[in-house]
């Protein structure tokens, strides 16, 4: 199966199911899902995230639960910019940052995703042995290779026990509204 058919597979379950909320329909984004506030909590809470006070954390509506919630915990959250490729706001304390409309008055801007110890990049569909397909194009769509760990949330109609394509990155869990799935980071 190519990627291309996974995404629209996975796109119209979220559909038919009506477990997807704005911007709708999915197609061509990384589906902001419902529960994914809930798999936010599951991924901040694992004990693999415990050390890791700075994150990337990707710009999608369904990571923005995640970034308020790291924000509010203490954490340091990186977020790419939507309108200048390369630059970032660098976000902490205010969990309003979270909101990509107040991050430019919130934020600081900053060119490099220096000191960041893990990634939280958005999904289209994963597996349980750690593979990710995102929409297939922008920021983070292959993973960011920085060497440090990443990891995503779903649906538990965008997991599946293996994709039945190549993944366009690697991740060390998922998590969902009901719990979170692989091996934790090394």
């Amino acid at each position: 199966m190519r990627p291309g058919d996974v995404r629209e597979e996975v796109w119209g379950a979220l559909m038919r199911a009506r477990a997807v909320g704005y911007p709708l329909p999915p197609h061509g984004h990384h589906p902001n899902f419902t529960g994914a506030a809930r798999a936010a909590e599951q991924l901040l809470e694992h004990p693999a995230l415990a050390g890791l006070d700075v994150l990337a954390v990707g710009p999608e509506r369904a990571l923005a639960g995640l970034r308020k919630r790291a924000l509010a915990q203490g954490r340091v959250v990186v977020v790419p910019d939507g309108h200048r490729e390369g630059r970032f706001w660098r976000l902490s304390g205010d969990p309003r940052g979270a909101d990509l409309k107040l991050m430019p008055s919130l934020g600081e801007p900053v060119t490099s995703l220096e000191g960041v110890r893990g990634a939280v990049l958005a999904c289209v569909a994963a597996d349980l042995r750690g593979g990710r397909l995102s929409k297939g194009f922008g920021w983070g769509a292959r993973g960011l290779g920085l060497g440090v760990p990443e990891f995503t949330l779903a649906h538990a109609l965008m997991l599946r026990e293996e994709l039945p394509c190549e993944p366009d990155s690697r991740v060390c869990l998922v998590a969902t509204p009901d719990g979170v799935h692989g091996a934790s980071p090394s």
